[in-house]
């Protein structure tokens, strides 16, 4: 089992689109996916429509001491192969409890070590901001992809980013491999002409070589959601982006076979 996170610590990246788009990729190529909520503002678990009232177990279930399992937490997508764990308000309240109740910086590791053998993938819709959540993800990640705007101010919010991976990476003492989105590009623009470049420049390889352009589709979040397949120029990039996050990911482990 693979477990990625998807985040960035700025907000209006389409951090939830991605993660959205490439589990579904992943689950349409016959891998089985988890896509684990951990926004308090539920963004993904809207997308799905999952009712808010009464609350629906999640996430927060993981960090509550309650016994819940990811198994029992899962629930099923119109999506084949795909499945959720949706996102509570409450998760906003961990950050209070963290302070005093040991052992919550780990709990997600503990509870993605349970179920490696029965998904292929997890993937981890992030808050935008530093945190437990966000802390939490990172300790269990095999990888983290940072969607990115391609505008000036999407820039330092990526470094802060990639900062937050390098001390997380010192902290659990194994390698977090990282790598970079660029979203919703207007070609038409020089200023996100030039930010795209300023990227692929100062990171390399890390980034991928293309963007997503901005997509009026891609804004209708559930109806990305539903059994058919999405279609547009958005859509089609995140295909494309998938495709090179797999081989990237290939690559890394015939490298560290050699090794």
């Amino acid at each position: 089992m693979r477990a990625w996170a998807i985040a960035n610590q700025k907000g209006g990246v389409g951090k939830t689109t991605t993660s959205l788009l490439l589990a579904r990729g992943l689950a349409t190529a016959g891998h089985r996916v988890l896509l684990l909520d951990l926004d308090p503002h539920a963004s993904l678990t809207r997308a799905f429509e999952v009712p808010a009232d009464p609350p629906p177990s999640g996430t927060h279930d993981l960090f509550s001491g309650s016994g819940a399992g990811l198994l029992e937490l899962a629930r099923y997508t119109e999506i084949p192969h795909l499945q959720l764990v949706a996102a509570q308000a409450a998760l906003a309240t961990l950050e209070r409890r963290g302070a005093t109740q040991p052992g919550l910086g780990l709990a997600l590791g503990r509870a993605l070590h349970t179920v490696r053998e029965v998904y292929d993938y997890v993937l981890m819709d992030c808050p935008p901001t530093l945190g437990l959540l966000m802390v939490n993800a990172l300790a269990a990640a095999d990888r983290l992809i940072v969607p990115t705007q391609t505008d000036p101010l999407a820039l330092h919010g990526l470094a802060d980013m990639l900062r937050t991976a390098e001390m997380v990476e010192r902290s659990r003492r194994r390698p977090l491999p990282r790598h970079v989105l660029p979203t919703l590009f207007d070609r038409r623009t020089r200023t996100g002409v030039a930010s795209l470049y300023e990227l692929q420049d100062r990171y390399g390889e890390r980034v991928w070589p293309h963007a997503v352009p901005m997509d009026t589709r891609l804004r209708d979040a559930a109806s990305l959601t539903k059994a058919e397949p999405p279609d547009g120029r958005g859509a089609d990039m995140y295909r494309r982006a998938l495709k090179w996050l797999l081989e990237t990911e290939a690559n890394g482990d015939q490298r560290r076979e050699a090794a």
